[in-house]
């Protein structure tokens, strides 16, 4: 579903919480930050999400690990460390059993290595295969990472390549690289836990994971809901090998023009970005992103420490711009 449609359905629900638990929702409906957030006590906040989808890779072990890191991922980008898993599953009713099994053990695999207990979930018979996890997860009320509290001056900092949703399209295609699926693999199978401590441990002010509204859709709830702009160097993004190959075949994610419909109006391309010779950048950056990495906004002075914490965890990251004051209707800028 579209980022706007979404907006409309959920609007809604946003009132209907029991007055018993409006106190202790930290993060809800109203909110729409990365997950769920309810406090139990002074020391001990819920978070909880739940994220599926369709197949992105061929292999079914291999596709478990992605759609688990990916349903990780949000508890990760809200500052928390994962719990309890439920799979959440549908499969046609002839799928081989083994195959279903290798998918469940492939996302066990991560959620285990993440120190988070799969306990069970729930399965139908659908005739397109979905999968992925509801997942709870802990973490420090006064410690959360959120999309709102980026302040002008801070540093943004993105960690993991951008290509993952073009390339997977590419593939499902036959036609792609070995070498750039491969890497694309490797990249949504990564867990954002270090990504997340380091974020935390450097005093980070707001924080978001790319994934289905891409760099742009992402990138605007930390503006908005912030009420700053995020300026953007777009030199100095990174792209997964194979990602400008797969825009000019044509490889492109449907979700792609949905993003650039909902969001285009609020994002400013200038100088040689602009340009129709940038057509395939601005088309990357609208593209979804599946198990992407996460953004954050951090203050100047924890930025060297934060990227020194990050190159000795083996997590590709990189400055990528910067907090100003608002000052128009274009929250969003590449420079």
């Amino acid at each position: 579903m579209g980022p706007e449609a979404l907006a409309q359905v959920l609007r809604p629900l946003a009132g209907m919480v029991p007055p018993e638990r409006q106190a202790d929702l930290i993060v809800g409906l109203a909110e729409g930050d990365d997950a769920a957030v309810y406090r139990l006590n002074e020391t001990t906040a819920l978070i909880f999400t739940a994220d599926f989808f369709t197949p992105v890779v061929d292999d079914p072990y291999t596709f478990g690990q992605i759609a688990a890191a990916n349903s990780l991922s949000d508890i990760y980008a809200t500052g928390g460390e994962p719990l309890l898993a439920l799979n959440l599953a549908a499969f046609p009713a002839d799928v081989d059993r083994d195959l279903i099994g290798q998918v469940f053990l492939g996302g066990a695999a991560v959620a285990s290595s993440a120190g988070c207990a799969v306990a069970g979930g729930h399965t139908i018979i659908d005739k397109e295969p979905k999968f992925g996890m509801a997942v709870l997860g802990i973490a420090h009320p006064d410690r959360l990472l959120l999309k709102k509290g980026a302040r002008p001056g801070d540093v943004l900092i993105l960690t993991k390549q951008l290509g993952t949703g073009i390339i997977t399209t590419a593939a499902k295609a036959q036609d792609v690289e070995p070498s750039w699926i491969e890497g694309a693999i490797d990249s949504m199978k990564a867990l954002n836990r270090e990504a997340m401590r380091a974020f935390l441990s450097a005093g980070a002010h707001a924080a978001t994971d790319i994934t289905g509204f891409s760099l742009v859709g992402h990138g605007l709830e930390i503006a908005e809901k912030s009420c700053v702009d995020l300026v953007i160097d777009a030199a100095t993004l990174n792209f997964l090998q194979g990602a400008y190959d797969c825009v000019s075949r044509g490889r492109v994610p449907g979700g792609t023009k949905r993003n650039q419909q909902a969001f285009s109006e609020k994002v400013g391309f200038f100088g040689h970005w602009a340009s129709p010779e940038r057509e395939a950048f601005r088309t990357l950056v609208y593209s979804p992103e599946t198990s992407g990495g996460l953004l954050a906004a951090l203050p100047p002075e924890s930025v060297h420490a934060c990227l020194e914490a990050l190159r000795a965890a083996g997590i590709p990251s990189a400055v990528i711009g910067r907090c100003e004051a608002r000052r128009g209707e274009r929250p969003l800028l590449f420079m």
